[in-house]
């Protein structure tokens, strides 16, 4: 649940390309080896993309297959689309995304299909007219609920909230808020009030200094949530050294090597994720799938991920990694990235 959502909210069975080509899957089929499966997060260098991208390569080696890691530096909305073309020229087989903007990368990557690749979205959803299928950390209800109920946790069910998000376009993001204000209109979180969302567009400075401005600008804020990793450990480290620690509450999405420090000293009481690895790595696993027919993108076919075992394909061309783990001090010396 971090820099990531079932960000699709069309319950259409088919996925582009299923519904594009008329395609039928063979399960049965094997999956071919060599295939070169590029791999382009959002932004190079940020931890939860890294961690992401390891596990993507994992599962291309298990693959026999050739591993690419492109991206741009910075996670703005156009900044993907230079790649997408490049990686087209190179012909890849698999092309498999984290969109900055569903939008902005539509027609470059509805070239690379009719170019024969096949588009993966992982971790933050392009418009599903655009990919075959959509790898989500956890349903984007799931995650909603989750933000809403450690921030109520946090606030003894009652007080001010602020939400410090990614970039203002961000699918996954912008998916896990709308689900999170649906759950603060609820009687049982009537005592919560979110007064701010903001963005520190996954920067680390950037984000440290919205969550300065948000306790300069609500005296009176309960808890911060962030469902980034980066705007969880920014936050984290501001209130850490603050007279706010101990009196303002940081949670959300976070990498447990990253808040570790925060768990410790008490600053972060919980916070919760899946293992980003496994993303990439059940990403890779689609991506073969496809790209050797096990699969198409249409609800209810299945095909198995190597460690992780078997997936199904649900509505719109969206497979769900499983529910997310919530870390504390109790348990967060058990995990690893």
């Amino acid at each position: 649940m971090a820099a990531c959502g079932g960000t699709t909210k069309d319950n259409s069975s088919d996925s582009g390309a299923a519904a594009q080509t008329g395609a039928s899957a063979d399960p049965n089929a094997k999956l071919k080896e060599g295939l070169k499966i590029a791999y382009l997060p959002k932004q190079l260098n940020n931890p939860y993309s890294d961690v992401e991208v390891s596990g993507g390569k994992t599962a291309v080696e298990e693959l026999k297959g050739e591993y690419k890691l492109v991206g741009p530096n910075d996670a703005s909305a156009s900044s993907q689309v230079s790649y997408i073309n490049t990686l087209i020229q190179q012909q890849q087989d698999v092309i498999v995304i984290a969109a900055n903007d569903p939008n902005a990368v539509c027609p470059s990557l509805n070239q690379a299909r009719q170019a024969g690749i096949n588009i993966v979205a992982f971790d933050s959803d392009a418009a599903k007219e655009c990919r075959d299928v959509f790898i989500n950390q956890a349903t984007t209800q799931g995650i909603g609920e989750s933000l809403v109920k450690m921030a109520s946790e946090m606030a003894g069910g009652a007080g001010e909230i602020a939400i410090l998000s990614a970039t203002p376009n961000a699918t996954n993001q912008n998916a896990w808020i709308e689900v999170m204000k649906t759950e603060l209109a609820k009687p049982e979180n009537a005592k919560l009030k979110l007064v701010k969302t903001v963005y520190g567009n996954d920067d680390d400075q950037k984000s440290f200094q919205e969550a300065q401005g948000l306790l300069q600008s609500y005296p009176n804020l309960k808890v911060i949530v962030s469902p980034t990793t980066v705007g969880i450990a920014a936050a984290a480290r501001y209130v850490s050294s603050s007279n706010y620690k101990g009196k303002v509450g940081i949670t959300g999405l976070g990498l447990p090597n990253q808040m570790r420090e925060y768990v410790k000293d008490g600053t972060v009481k919980k916070f919760a994720l899946w293992n980003p690895a496994d993303i990439g790595y059940l990403a890779g696993y689609a991506g073969a799938a496809l790209a050797s027919g096990q699969i198409t993108g249409k609800e209810g076919e299945k095909f198995t991920a190597g460690k992780l075992k078997e997936y199904t394909v649900g509505a719109a061309g969206e497979i769900v990694l499983g529910p997310p783990t919530e870390f504390t001090a109790a348990n967060i010396d058990q995990f690893d990235f």
